[in-house]
């Protein structure tokens, strides 16, 4: 299919990620830290398309990370952000995250297929399971056992995707649906499926991104181990030709002193470490009494400067080398977040972007 940019030539695919939150991935009380109006959202995701970046991917949130700030308390739903988006950009790929666990197969079966006719077949969907206790209470739905979730992804997708290519009514009786009479159309745009992207790093997990995926997230925590970590998937993936990519926040500036001092600026100085606090006892249940409190105040602060993100901190030139790095590990890919995607996105245009160019990991774009 014509301008989709994900099955595009260049070796490092780019994307911004969490621009439909408030605050994004940044934990912080600085003045410019991000508003997620309509129009912000808009006007960044147009600067992405022009620059030549292949996706926007935003995070399914009901509930924020309370604190000072409420950092991603305030979300736009994804798969009717991701439709806007397409229909207001040429190129850039907008995937819609959906917790399968919160809505019926059939209805967004239907709803995936609209946004992949808008977007002429730039849609893609991010597929997660859930985790959030609290979030999943609010919609009255049991969050199933931890394995329990992927057998659920995996029955629910499967569903999806026989509405999408069958062209008969059929009958559907697992563990979790009993089904009559399905059918749905129109069918995916140019009779191509939607891009499907998943993240897992548990067993359960990679296996229900190895059977479905297009893109595969990975969390990095040593980029020596990469590698290894890369070639394993690779060869569980078999045939498939599945990308494995990563999320990144980007606090870069011209200097390595001046990145620091940002970094400082964002986090020690207006830093959100009540919100840091929540959000590290959700993720770890509460069990962090057998935690070192160094260690926690490190996960604090990660938090902070970009939530659950591999760090790009430095200057240009140190940001462009952990980009490569990251990619000659075997990545095909990262989306990254900003402190703020309107106001520091020239930097990734007009620095970041040439730097990969000249280092072979993107080709020079032309706008249309």
């Amino acid at each position: 299919m014509s301008g989709n940019r994900m099955k595009g030539a260049n070796k490092l695919k780019l994307g911004l990620f969490g621009l439909n939150c408030s605050g994004g991935l940044t934990m912080t009380k600085a003045a410019e830290r991000w508003d997620p109006s309509w129009r912000n959202n808009e006007t960044a995701a147009k600067l992405a398309d022009d620059a030549g970046l292949e996706f926007v991917l935003p995070i399914a949130r009901w509930l924020g990370y309370k604190g000072e700030t409420d950092t991603e308390g305030t979300t736009f739903e994804t798969l009717t952000w991701a439709s806007g988006l397409l229909a207001a950009t040429k190129e850039i790929s907008a995937f819609g995250t959906l917790h399968v666990g919160l809505i019926h197969p059939v209805f967004a079966a239907k709803q995936i297929v609209t946004a992949h006719h808008i977007g002429a077949g730039r849609f893609g969907l991010n597929a997660v399971s859930g985790w959030n206790e609290g979030e999943y209470g609010m919609f009255n739905v049991q969050l199933l056992e931890h394995d329990d979730r992927y057998v659920y992804s995996d029955e629910w997708l499967s569903v999806a995707k026989k509405i999408w290519t069958s062209e008969e009514p059929f009958d559907h009786k697992g563990r979790f649906f009993d089904l009559k009479g399905v059918l749905s159309k129109p069918k995916p745009y140019g009779g191509e499926m939607p891009m499907i992207m998943s993240a897992g790093s548990s067993g359960a997990g990679r296996q229900f991104a190895m059977t479905h995926a297009d893109c595969l997230f990975m969390s990095v925590i040593d980029i020596a181990k990469l590698p290894g970590e890369v070639a394993q998937l690779r060869s569980e993936a078999g045939s498939r030709n599945v990308g494995f990519y990563t999320s990144g926040h980007m606090l870069t500036r011209a200097t390595e002193k001046e990145a620091q001092e940002y970094y400082r600026y964002i986090v020690h100085e207006n830093g959100d470490w009540e919100g840091a606090e929540y959000i590290v006892n959700v993720r770890l249940a509460g069990g962090t009494r057998s935690i070192p409190p160094e260690v926690i105040r490190e996960m604090k602060e990660r938090h902070m400067a970009g939530i659950g993100s591999y760090p790009l901190v430095g200057s240009y030139d140190q940001v462009v080398d952990t980009l490569k790095r990251l990619s000659d590990a075997g990545l095909s890919g990262v989306a990254f977040g900003l402190v703020n995607y309107i106001d520091e996105f020239p930097i990734v245009r007009d620095e970041i972007l040439p730097r990969l160019e000249r280092l072979g990991l993107r080709l020079p774009h032309r706008p249309a």
